[in-house]
């Protein structure tokens, strides 16, 4: 049985009751009882929740001690009878008129007068048991399923249909996460560092919060044409030129964002003159621009600022004239 199926027997149960149970006394599967020793017991994180939130105590069966719960044993055979039994036959076309069909065999059940003594279930509970049953809380209990992830290098975990994001701090780290129907809350440490609204279908995209991005890939997430196109027109027209090719090479323009943010960085860097003097003599030989090569014609500072060069005599010939007279270093006739 799942996790969340199991939780909500209870709540169903204690709902039809009209009260909570002094004291559970479970069998040892695993969605509820983690272990059962003789020297402890250790309960399923989610069951030992609902059981705070009832104020009730869960004291699980000994282990292969069919007798503690053998009265328990004896009705569900007894349920299996008069209720899965007796609708075998039928034909239902929605979990609606299952449930329906079922509630109306339950009071058949519960009313149905007893054979060796007067009255009936129904009565016998009102009679006998009801006053000894706890009072049920003010909202009915939200099942919870806990579960452990280690946060990958995508700082997003999973709840087995979508994928939401924890700040990135985490990556690397085991988290706590625990799923109601409406929510995914995200622990570390015993702490709640964030929450999600849950989603009940399948997302192709993953729930991210912009606070839990690094600052680069915030900046990347904020990226759009008409603002790079803006940037460009401020800086020259051969960075304009450049950015127009990174944007429309693509078969969208998503795909020329990330060289468009790289020749950003290159001109916080090497400043905007420098910049569009590279990209001028990127387009001077290339119509195919490249972040790369640009990056290198930056670096190895390739006359980018289009100035010339004064002429020296740093390198020349340094022998000076005295040193080709007649006599001097070379030979004389």
């Amino acid at each position: 049985m799942k996790q969340e199926n199991w939780l909500m027997c209870h709540v169903h149960a204690y709902e039809y009751f009209g009260g909570v149970t002094r004291i559970l006394v479970p069998d040892n599967l695993k969605t509820g009882v983690t272990a059962n020793t003789r020297y402890e017991t250790q309960l399923n994180q989610s069951y030992q929740e609902l059981a705070e939130y009832y104020g009730t105590a869960i004291v699980p069966a000994r282990v292969r001690k069919p007798q503690d719960k053998g009265l328990v044993e004896r009705s569900v055979g007894f349920s299996t009878t008069w209720i899965t039994a007796a609708l075998r036959e039928h034909k239902f076309f929605s979990f609606s008129e299952v449930k329906e069909a079922v509630a109306e065999r339950l009071e058949f059940i519960n009313t149905k007068p007893f054979q060796k003594r007067p009255g009936n279930r129904r009565n016998a509970y009102l009679a006998e048991e009801k006053e000894f049953m706890l009072p049920l809380p003010k909202q009915p209990y939200e099942p919870s399923v806990w579960k452990q992830q280690t946060v990958g290098n995508d700082y997003l975990i999973s709840d087995g249909l979508n994928n939401y994001s924890v700040p990135f701090d985490l990556i690397g780290e085991q988290v706590q996460i625990r799923l109601t129907r409406d929510i995914v809350e995200i622990y570390f440490k015993g702490s709640r560092m964030t929450s999600h609204k849950r989603l009940t279908k399948s997302s192709v995209q993953p729930i991210v919060k912009p606070e839990h991005m690094p600052d680069r890939h915030r900046e990347y997430l904020n990226c759009n044409a008409d603002e790079f196109k803006e940037w460009a027109k401020n800086v020259g027209k051969s960075v304009e030129e450049v950015v127009k090719y990174f944007l429309t090479s693509g078969n969208a323009v998503e795909q020329g964002y990330k060289s468009c943010v790289s020749l950003s960085r290159l001109g916080k860097r090497y400043g905007k003159k420098k910049l569009e003097a590279a990209c001028k003599r990127m387009l001077a030989f290339s119509s195919s621009p490249s972040i790369r090569t640009i990056t290198t014609l930056l670096k190895n500072n390739r006359d980018t600022d289009t100035t010339t060069k004064t002429d020296n005599n740093d390198y020349g010939i340094t022998r000076g004239a005295a040193y080709w007279k007649k006599g001097g270093g070379g030979n004389a006739e």
